[in-house]
């Protein structure tokens, strides 16, 4: 199934929000779409900050580092200066309590029993593992292996691949994504090809916790993971960074890691199993688990530091509803330190991924304090901790400095690609919600067309901040930039992406380069800002669209609520 055309989608919405006298009395389903002037948007600003952001005198944003301290000061200067006033009742940060555990002196990954001798696989070079839980040594010994497919509990699919399974002292081991990720169009167990959240490795990891196994490993592979070994090695092979947990992650599992595919195949081999024909098996309903009669070993030790890091938080206040809130978010973190390249370069810079969605949010800012302000308040969300797993927004979103209830909805910006104008904009979770009629209009507005994400595999609506507010019912939108450029089109556009991801996301070469092309930055920067203003000068209540998996969640939320949505 593909997306609807713009103006069919908008019929459809309306027509699903077709009132009731409930309805009628709070406004619910039907609401204003103000139209918005173009904002005055500095490109200046935009290559001021992102240059200073990721330069090497920030090392990297990693948090708990000066990198971090450099990072804050320095934002909570640009927003002043762009005209936000401090957003967390008179301070202009929200701290955030983490643990950061490094480990150190890995052992190989020993595999043992099934046929012939035991196999030991190089910690970097065919597996990556880390701990959650705050202990000094980290000792796997001898766990059974089970193969759970793609580690899904879901009784509402009517899933369950750990079925019958006792994982007490096991290994879990793991697919990547979920099991109709190969299907062409969007229909399916798992919405076909879209990923869900089950397909996320935090989501495995998080399941293999509760089914009480020792360890989680998952088994990478390129296209389902969206990302090649290169991006996993660099981001599990440092110090990792956790929320706090009040027993010190005891409840979690000894390890989490990856093994690369050659290295799966030789284990599966190795156990009488053939990895290909388990995969195929492991996508049909009723799939049972696989012992593979074979253990895995491991040891290291770890370095612990708790530390606060922080949010930070701006805001624009409101004139007739400053109690409503419009958030903007973007996380301000990076990998920090991180494995050389070639040249040697060791820090990872982070200009794209997220200089450009933290510079965004002063020069949005900027921007609308220029205009003047709007009948709800507008608020600026700079996170931290994004890269180890939305720890700053999932903080943020279980201790909201404004109600969520008061939140209308929000726009998340990550990982603005340089290069130039594009005829179209990708909508990534498109139909979700309501927000998507303010996205409408700004398209209209802007002549701009909008097109499905290309990659709904890859599950990008579950791998940034604003899934912490969405997984609560705020409604949230996540646009990306168009692939049908005006000079060069699709193929220009694909080839873009392509150059990026392979080349520069999550290593040293993701660095800032004053020979950049802004016009398209710049051109997706004007969509934020006239989405967000004019939710901000709205009177309306968006929520999710019937069936959606976060609709519940903000209705509840709402009938308890004694102002706000």
């Amino acid at each position: 199934m593909k997306r609807l055309p713009l103006a069919a989608t908008l019929a459809l919405l309306i027509s699903a929000c077709s009132m009731d006298a409930s309805d009628a009395d709070t406004g619910a389903g039907v609401f204003d779409v103000p139209e918005i002037a173009a904002g005055d948007l500095s490109e200046d600003t935009m290559r001021r900050v992102v240059e200073q952001l990721s330069s090497d005198e920030f090392e990297g944003r990693a948090p708990g580092t000066p990198g971090e301290e450099k990072t804050v000061a320095y934002l909570i200067e640009e927003f002043q200066k762009a005209g936000l006033e401090p957003g967390n009742n008179g301070s202009w940060v929200q701290k955030v309590p983490l643990v950061e555990i490094g480990g150190k002196d890995f052992a190989p990954l020993t595999i043992a029993g099934g046929e012939g001798a035991p196999m030991r696989f190089q910690y970097g070079k065919d597996w990556v593992g880390a701990t959650y839980r705050e202990d000094a040594e980290t000792r796997l010994e001898k766990s059974e292996l089970v193969f759970v497919g793609f580690g899904i509990n879901a009784p509402e699919r009517g899933w369950n691949d750990y079925a019958g399974l006792d994982m007490k002292g096991k290994t879990a081991v793991i697919l990547v994504n979920d099991p109709d990720y190969e299907t062409e169009g969007l229909e399916g167990t798992f919405n076909g090809r879209a990923m869900t959240y089950y397909g996320r490795w935090t989501y495995k990891y998080e399941e293999a916790a509760r089914q009480g196994a020792a360890a989680a490993i998952i088994i990478h592979d390129t296209f389902p993971a969206a990302y090649g070994w290169n991006v996993v090695e660099s981001s599990w092979t440092g110090p990792q960074v956790y929320a706090q947990r009040s027993d010190k992650g005891a409840d979690q599992t000894l390890v989490n890691g990856w093994v690369q595919m050659p290295a799966a195949e030789r284990i599966f081999n190795a156990a009488g199993q053939d990895l290909a024909k388990l995969t195929a098996a492991a996508k049909q309903k009723g799939f049972k688990a696989v012992p593979l009669g074979m253990t895995a070993s491991t040891h290291f030790t770890n370095s612990i530091r708790t530390f606060e890091s922080q949010n930070v938080v701006g805001l624009l206040k409101g004139t007739e509803a400053p109690e409503e809130y419009v958030l903007y978010s973007a996380h301000w973190d990076h990998l920090g330190r991180c494995k050389p390249d070639a040249s040697g370069d060791g820090i990872c810079n982070g200009a794209v991924d997220n200089a450009t969605g933290s510079a965004a949010l002063v020069a949005l800012a900027e921007a609308s304090a220029k205009a003047g302000p709007t009948r709800r308040s507008q608020v600026f969300l700079a996170v931290t901790a994004e890269e180890s797993g939305l720890l700053g927004s999932e903080y943020y979103a279980a201790n909201p400095v404004f109600p969520l209830v008061q939140t209308v909805g929000g726009l998340n910006i990550d990982g603005l690609l340089p290069g130039g104008r594009a005829k179209d904009v990708t909508i990534v979770g498109g139909g979700k919600s309501e927000l998507d009629r303010f996205l409408d209009w700004a398209l209209s507005a802007e002549k701009r067309t909008g097109t499905p994400e290309p990659t709904p595999e890859k599950g990008y609506y579950y791998r940034s901040d604003h899934f912490s507010m969405a997984k609560r019912g705020v409604p949230m939108l996540y646009i990306d930039a168009g692939e049908d450029l005006e000079q060069g089109g699709k193929e220009a556009g694909a080839k873009l992406a392509e150059d990026y991801t392979v080349n520069r996301y999550h290593q040293p070469s993701d660095e800032y380069d004053a020979g950049w092309d802004f016009s398209g930055l710049m051109q997706q920067l004007q969509l934020y800002y006239r989405i967000g203003r004019s939710m901000a000068m709205s009177n309306g209540w968006p929520n999710w669209v019937e069936g959606d998996e976060f609709k519940a969640t903000r209705d509840e939320s709402c009938v308890a609520a004694d102002k706000g949505c």
